[in-house]
């Protein structure tokens, strides 16, 4: 089997999180998806693409191998709620973000294969983030754990209206120094030809709000980027734009240079 997740270390006290980004299923769960679902609509494309100048900035990533879809890693074991009245996305999806269906009927997993999911996927994943933050903060005294994300631009039934480029999720402050999410707002509106915002639509999933202690010198950002910042269309097959995206990751570039001139 693919291993759960592949893992570049490094030396700065930043970790880069991709939970999103895997496109791998286990063996035979295709078959079990519905042709729509089998696509994997609702993947964070070209993440690793996207934040491929981390090794030089001696920044550690951290990248899921299998889709969100085999198990969300951003949501908590227990399937708590992150948005109350919005519709849940669930840590073992049943529906795309869109409302249809992933699998073929009579093919949903039950409780029981959402457990073994867990066990097998989500945990090893978490694990190692905590094993990553716990030698970082030993290091520096302190670690910034960076959640990467993109979503489509659009997608009624999640959110209202067209989302800004740059979505900084805190958990309303609570997930890191204020500081931080200052340094990296105000050079977010440098890069003038994106919009931004704080703490709106995404306030960070369950990685932001469960490993950002400030209190414990580990501080947490979500970034979720609108795809039309980086693709050609936001439809199936989601071409990379090489134009858009050599722009972002200038962009990408300095907000992870505020992260690392961070000191708590």
């Amino acid at each position: 089997m693919l291993p759960v997740y592949s893992f570049t270390p490094g030396d700065m006290p930043v970790l880069i999180t991709l939970p999103h980004a895997g496109q791998s299923l286990p063996e035979g769960l295709a078959l079990r998806m519905t042709e729509h679902g089998s696509t994997l609509p609702d993947t964070d494309w070209y993440m690793e693409t996207l934040y491929d100048f981390a090794q030089a900035l001696g920044v550690g990533v951290l990248r899921a191998n299998y889709s969100r879809y085999v198990v969300d890693l951003n949501r908590g074991p227990d399937d708590g709620v992150l948005y109350p009245g919005r519709p849940s996305t669930g840590l073992v999806p049943h529906f795309t973000f869109s409302g249809l269906p992933v699998y073929r009927e009579g093919e949903e997993p039950d409780a029981q294969e959402t457990v073994l999911r867990t066990r097998l996927f989500w945990r090893p994943y978490h694990d190692q983030i905590e094993q990553e933050l716990g030698r970082l903060k030993e290091k520096w005294g302190h670690a910034v754990l960076w959640d990467g994300h993109s979503i489509a631009s659009t997608i009624p039934r999640l959110f209202e209206g067209v989302l800004p480029d740059l979505n900084f999720g805190t958990n309303m402050g609570q997930a890191c120094a204020p500081e931080l999410a200052q340094a990296l707002v105000a050079q977010a509106a440098q890069a003038s030809h994106y919009t931004h915002v704080l703490d709106g639509r995404f306030k960070g999933g369950y990685t932001t709000r469960h490993y950002g202690q400030p209190d414990q010198n580990i501080h947490a950002v979500q970034l979720e980027l609108a795809q039309t910042t980086y693709l050609e269309t936001e439809k199936s097959p989601w071409p990379l734009s090489a134009q858009k995206a050599a722009q972002l990751k200038q962009t990408l570039l300095q907000l992870l240079r505020c992260a690392l001139a961070f000191k708590p």
